[in-house]
C-alpha cells in the first residue's frame, strides 16, 4: 500500500471518530435533537462506515417489592379461616396506637390491656394511621358470639365482633401471632368458637390455693380464649370461702370475700364467668363438722361420710341458706349444685339402711316412691332456689336419676364425668332426654391429686390426639346429632390427696392438657399441626 493511500485511509478514519464523538457529547450534553439524530449533521450526512449513535435508554423504575401470599398465624387455639394476601403483615413500631372506633366505647379495657401489652399507646376514635390497630364493636347479632373479624392491610390492623368478648379473642390472636411470627400476616382473618362453655374448674376445697394462683390461671386462660372457671369449694375437708350466714363452716385458710370479689372482677375483665359450686347432699363434711345433728346415720347410727340427712328441714335451710349468699357474691349466670355420690344410694338396700329417707320420701311424693326420689326432689329444690337467684343451675351426672315417680328437672345442665356411678346411665340417654350437657369425661380430663383410685394425671397429648366433646364417656364418641347438646367442656382438678402436689406442680401438671383442651373446644375437626409442633409453639407462646 502507498504511503500517500495509508495518510488518507488514516485522516478519514480521525475525521469519522471526531464525528462520532461530536455527536455522543451533543446528545449526553442536551443537545437539540431526538435521540439518535445529531443535531449538528443534517439526516443522511454520515462518514462512511458511521453507525447511527445509540439510543439514549429509558430509565427503568424501582421494582415494587414481592411478597408471598401469607399463611395463617400460629397460635392457640389455631384459628378457623385466614383468607391470604400479599403485603409486609403488621407489628407495632414506635408512634404505634390502639384506637377504640367511635361508638365502641365499651372496648376500653380491651383497648388498655392490649396497649399495655405491646407497648403503645390508646386513643379514642380519630384518625386510624399507618401502624395503629383499631377496635370496633359491630352490630349485634351481626356475627356469631365471641366471633371477631381481624384484617391486616396497609399497615394497619383492625379487630371487630358483635360483642366485646370477640374483639377481645382478636386480641389475644393478635398477641399470640407477633409471639410465634414477628407479625401479624396479611389478609383477613374470621374466628368463633366451636363450643360456648370452654374452661377449667379447681376443687379449692380440699386444697387451698391462693387468690394469686387463681388470678394467675385467669390470665393463662384468657390467652387461650376460655371462658368459664368452675370453682368447688365445699367438700368434706374444707368450706375455703368466707360466709357471712354460716361462719362456723368456714376452714381456717380461706379466700376472703375481698379476694373473690377481686378474682371475679379480673375474670369479668377478661370475659371468664366464674362459677361457684356447693355440693350436696353429699360432700357436705365441713358443713357437718359445725353441724353434726344434721348428719346422716344409718340404723346402726353410724353416719355416713359427707352425706346430710335430706329428711330433716334443718338441711335443706343451711345449704339454701349458703346458695342464696354466694348467688349474690358470685354475678356468673350459672351455679352448680352439686348432687354426686350421695352415700345413702350407694348401699345394697338404701330404704333398710336408712328407713327415714324411705318414709321421708313416701310422705312427700306417695306410696310408690323411694330414696332415689327423694335425692331427685332434693335437686329439684336446690334447682330451683339457685334458678330464684337468676342463676341456671348445673349438677353432676350421677345426680340425675331415672326409673323413679320423679324427675329431675329437664332446665338442669348435667355436668357429665362418670360412667362408673351406682346404676350408671350411658350418656345418650341424657342427651335422648333433650338435655343440655357439659363434657367433663374422667378418662381424659380429670387431674386428681395422688392418682388415687386408679386415676392417672392426663396428658395433653392424649386429649389433643383422642379427645373430641363428644367423648364423653370413656373412649367412645356419642353419635354426631347430638353434638348441639353438648355445651363445651371444662379440665378438672380435683385435690383428693392434698399434699401430693404443690400449686405451682399443678400450674406445671395442667399447662399442656390445658392448651389441648383449649384447642379441642375452639376449633373442630384435626388440628393443623401434629403434637411435637402444638408443644413447641407452645412453648415459643409462653
Amino acid at each position: 500500500m502507498s504511503r500517500s493511500r495509508s495518510a488518507r485511509l488514516l485522516a478519514g478514519s480521525i475525521a469519522a471518530a471526531t464525528a462520532a464523538l461530536t455527536t455522543m457529547v451533543s446528545c449526553s450534553s442536551g443537545a437539540s435533537g431526538a435521540p439518535g439524530v445529531s443535531g449538528d449533521s443534517p439526516a443522511g450526512a454520515r462518514g462512511e462506515g458511521q453507525r447511527p449513535p445509540a439510543a439514549t435508554p429509558t430509565p427503568t423504575p424501582a421494582p415494587t417489592k414481592s411478597y408471598p401470599l401469607s399463611t395463617a398465624p400460629r397460635t392457640i387455639p389455631s384459628v378457623r379461616t385466614h383468607e391470604p394476601a400479599r403485603g409486609p403483615g403488621w407489628h407495632p413500631a414506635p408512634g404505634s396506637v390502639i384506637v377504640v372506633a367511635k361508638g365502641s366505647e365499651a372496648l376500653a379495657d380491651e383497648a388498655r390491656l392490649l396497649a399495655k401489652e405491646l407497648k403503645t399507646g390508646v386513643r379514642n376514635g380519630g384518625q386510624v394511621r399507618p401502624g395503629d390497630v383499631e377496635l370496633t364493636l359491630g352490630a349485634s347479632g351481626a356475627g356469631a358470639p365471641e366471633s371477631y373479624t381481624l384484617t391486616t392491610r396497609g399497615n394497619r390492623v383492625r379487630i371487630t365482633g358483635p360483642d366485646e368478648a370477640g374483639v377481645f379473642y382478636g386480641t389475644r390472636t393478635l398477641k399470640q401471632a407477633l409471639r410465634s411470627g414477628g407479625t401479624v400476616p396479611e389478609g383477613v382473618i374470621r374466628d368463633r368458637p366451636d363450643r360456648p362453655q370452654r374452661g377449667l374448674n379447681v376443687d379449692i376445697a380440699r386444697k387451698h390455693y391462693t387468690a394469686g394462683w387463681i388470678e394467675t390461671r385467669l390470665r393463662e386462660m384468657a390467652d387461650l380464649k376460655l371462658n368459664t372457671l368452675g370453682l368447688h369449694f365445699s367438700d368434706d375437708q374444707g368450706f375455703r370461702i368466707a360466709s357471712d350466714s354460716h361462719p362456723e363452716v368456714v376452714s381456717a385458710q380461706h379466700l376472703s370475700k375481698a379476694e373473690v370479689r377481686r378474682i371475679i372482677a379480673l375474670a369479668r375483665s377478661l370475659h371468664i364467668d366464674v362459677v361457684p359450686e356447693i355440693d350436696s347432699p353429699g360432700h357436705l363434711g365441713a358443713v357437718l363438722r359445725a353441724h353434726p345433728d344434721l348428719r346422716l346415720l344409718n340404723v346402726q347410727g353410724v353416719p355416713r361420710q359427707g352425706a346430710i340427712d335430706i329428711s330433716k328441714p334443718g338441711a335443706a335451710k343451711i345449704v339454701d341458706d349458703l346458695l342464696r349468699e354466694y348467688a349474690g357474691l358470685f354475678p356468673a349466670g350459672w351455679f352448680h349444685v352439686g348432687a354426686d355420690e350421695y352415700q345413702a344410694l350407694t348401699v345394697r338396700d338404701p330404704a333398710a339402711s336408712y328407713p327415714q329417707l324411705a318414709q321421708a320420701a313416701v310422705r312427700t311424693y306417695g306410696p310408690d316412691a323411694g330414696v332415689k326420689d327423694l335425692a331427685t326432689g332434693w335437686l329439684n329444690d336446690r334447682a330451683a332456689v339457685v334458678r330464684a337467684a337468676g342463676k341456671q343451675p348445673k349438677a353432676w351426672n350421677d345426680g340425675f336419676f331415672s326409673g323413679g315417680v320423679t324427675s329431675p328437672g329437664k332446665n338442669i345442665e348435667v355436668e357429665y364425668w362418670t360412667g362408673k356411678e351406682t346404676g350408671a346411665r350411658p350418656p345418650q340417654e341424657y342427651l335422648a332426654e333433650g338435655r343440655k350437657v357439659v363434657n367433663l369425661n374422667d378418662e381424659y380430663l380429670y387431674y386428681v391429686l395422688g392418682e388415687p383410685n386408679d386415676f392417672t394425671y392426663p396428658t395433653g397429648r392424649r386429649i389433643y390426639e383422642q379427645w373430641t366433646p363428644l367423648v364423653l364417656r370413656g373412649t367412645t364418641p356419642v353419635p354426631a346429632r347430638y353434638s348441639g347438646q353438648i355445651l363445651g367442656g371444662r379440665l378438672a382438678v380435683w385435690s383428693d390427696l392434698a399434699d401430693a402436689q404443690t400449686q405451682d406442680q399443678v400450674a406445671s401438671g395442667i399447662r399442656m392438657p390445658l392448651r389441648a383442651v383449649s384447642q379441642k373446644l375452639w376449633t373442630p375437626g384435626q388440628p393443623p399441626l401434629d403434637w411435637a409442633a402444638f408443644g413447641a409453639l407452645a412453648n415459643r407462646l409462653g
